[in-house]
């Protein structure tokens, strides 16, 4: 009688692992596939935009419209600036900062900071053109960079800039910036 209740008792338990292991074994599989699917699925976000076109951003890649914006904005964040509002300057270009490149953006930013802080230096750039990359996430701007004392303008010359950009998940961030020599347009005109 015992060996009975034992044998019934080893069958119910060997019925329960076998649904187990065969839930387990679907569950798995519905894993995978998810995975798989949301691995490989690109995903688009619409932008509101600000300007006259439509946007969109997909883990594929930066749009060469997007990239422009984003350019246009930072070289004129980053390209005006006054003594005043240094600080305030200098967070927003943090916040478009790479982690990876964050500290070494800081470095320049703060050099820059350091070197304008209480004078009467102020810059203004007006942009004239513009190139993007987004195989290679650079673009470049060119126009003629102003500076004045007070109200007087001491300089006035055309300077290009090149920005460089890290693409992750969703997200364009600046991975640094140099001003590049004037263009010899000697040669172009020949």
């Amino acid at each position: 009688m015992f060996a009975d209740i034992s044998h019934e008792r080893q069958q119910s338990l060997l019925r329960q692992r076998n649904l187990f292991a065969l839930t387990s074994a679907g569950l798995g599989v519905a894993l995978v596939v998810a995975t798989s699917l949301a691995a490989t699925r690109d995903r688009e976000v619409v932008l509101v935009p600000t300007v006259p076109r439509e946007l969109t951003v997909s883990s594929a890649g930066v749009d060469a419209d997007y990239l422009e914006l984003v350019t246009r904005d930072t070289a004129l964040v980053l390209l005006n600036r006054s003594p005043e509002g240094l600080d305030y300057w200098m967070g927003e270009i943090l916040k478009l900062a790479d982690p990876a490149s964050h500290g070494q953006l800081k470095a320049d930013l703060v050099k820059i900071v350091a070197e304008q802080r209480g004078s009467d230096v102020t810059q203004a750039f007006v942009l004239r053109s513009m190139t993007v990359d987004p195989g290679n996430l650079t673009s470049e701007v060119t126009g003629t960079l102003k500076t004045f004392v007070g109200a007087q303008v001491i300089a006035s010359d055309d300077r290009r800039f090149r920005f460089t950009w890290t693409y992750r998940g969703l997200r364009l961030a600046l991975a640094g910036f140099a001003q590049l020599p004037p263009k010899d347009t000697s040669k172009e005109a020949r």
